[in-house]
């Protein structure tokens, strides 16, 4: 089944914009435009929801009902139990919440593992638990290819370890890692998993469940939502784990790592993620009596198809000039659709430049610091990031290319 680009285009209100028209968006690693079912949703909510939810009058209680609403229907595309997700500001904070509460779970020569291909998100929190007598062990990436081998990985575990942290795939490097048989051989090791899928989720929702991570975290803001960090926890490791919110909400297992209150309009705003992905699962012929995370895997694979499908030109491109270095893969069934380069030039004149000929792109160190020197980048140049997403046309990849080979 072909993703019928026209159909998806149509969701997002962006692209009808004035203030847009002729701008080819390549800046969505850093965050998605919003579809219109959870526009809809939002406005809804701060128009006739914005109260304190949970209470008998109307207002109220739909108010809690959709908040409820999108953690049962997000959980179900991501195959697992209803109270295993939970939500907070942002994956960053979660990520702090989580340190926090294994370092005062885990014990003076207890080690943890964390990489230097990750954002700073999934590794600076849990280096700091050194400060507490936690043994941190960094699995290294390959400094001129990006890749993580699984037979470092091996080494390192045979140490004392209770946690591995590391990403679906980085937000520079792009490399999409094996993230099943990553978590399987953590696991027989007897230590539990985090995985970083801010920058994987955004090309389709992961089967979490089919994945077996015990804990795996996405931004809502970069799947086509509001803000938020949605935050799977494993049932088996969350009541485990020493409780980091109000001692009276010990027992709920979506309240112990969420010691912020609720944003209430923006997590009844994530249930239109799910509106979305069964609006184009409908649309594209998914059979009628398959399951929410069946639904979500049908989407998932319509996403990644469209997406390596119309890559090629780019990496292409990027392979075949000298002044250009492509970070990660040159396969585009091996990575996301998020591709840094190291330029001679000024990455940021390279931006500003691309933008005077409507392609909106980023450049700097992406909070991928570690990651950046491990391939002997300065990180205070960074790189030039081009990112999209299945609702990027194949003439605006030309466009891109266009535009860069007058530039570079």
């Amino acid at each position: 089944m072909q993703l019928d680009i026209d159909f998806v285009r149509q969701q997002f209100p962006a692209f009808s914009q004035e203030t847009l028209k002729d701008q080819a968006f390549f800046e969505n690693a850093g965050g998605s435009f919003a579809c219109k079912q959870v526009i809809d949703r939002l406005h809804r909510f701060y128009t006739e929801r914005k109260v304190q939810p949970y209470s008998n009058y109307d207002a109220s209680r739909l108010g809690g009902e959709e908040m409820d609403e999108a953690q049962v229907r997000l959980a179900a595309i991501l195959g697992v139990e209803t109270d295993e997700v939970s939500f907070g500001p942002s994956t960053t904070q979660n990520t702090y919440v989580l340190a926090n509460a294994f370092g005062n779970w885990l014990n003076d020569g207890d080690a943890i593992i964390v990489t230097n291909q990750d954002h700073e998100a999934n590794t600076g929190p849990w280096r700091r638990l050194a400060d507490k007598g936690i043994k941190v062990l960094e699995w290294q990436l390959n400094k001129d290819t990006g890749h993580l081998n699984i037979n470092d990985l091996q080494k390192l575990l045979e140490n004392r370890v209770k946690l591995v942290c590391f990403p679906h795939c980085s937000n520079v490097v792009g490399e999409i890692n094996n993230v099943s048989k990553i978590v399987s051989l953590i696991q027989s090791f007897g230590a539990f998993v985090c995985v970083d899928g801010v920058s994987y989720a955004p090309h389709g929702l992961p089967n979490v469940g089919k994945i077996g991570a015990d804990i795996y975290m996405f931004s809502s803001y970069k799947t086509y939502g509001p803000h938020q960090g949605v935050m799977v926890i494993r049932r088996s490791l969350g009541e485990k784990l020493p409780n980091q919110g109000h001692y009276f909400n010990a027992k709920y297992l979506s309240k112990r790592f969420t010691p912020a209150g609720p944003d209430h309009a923006q997590i009844a705003a994530c249930a239109g993620i799910a509106d979305y992905i069964d609006t184009l699962h409908m649309h594209h012929g998914g059979a009628s009596a398959a399951s929410a995370t069946e639904r979500g895997e049908f989407v998932h694979d319509l996403m990644r198809a469209h997406e390596t499908q119309i890559m090629p030109p780019l990496l292409e491109w990027a392979t075949s000039k000298n002044s250009v270095r492509l970070l990660g893969p040159t396969e585009a069934e091996l990575r996301a659709p998020t591709v840094a380069l190291d330029i001679k030039q000024s990455p940021k004149k390279v931006a500003k430049e691309l933008a005077l000929k409507g392609v909106m792109a980023g450049s700097g160190d992406f909070y991928a610091v570690r990651a950046l020197e491990a391939h002997g980048i300065d990180a205070d140049k960074g790189v030039l990031r081009l990112s999209y997403v299945h609702y990027t046309k194949p003439e605006e990849i030309e466009k891109l290319v266009d535009a860069l080979d007058t530039i570079i």
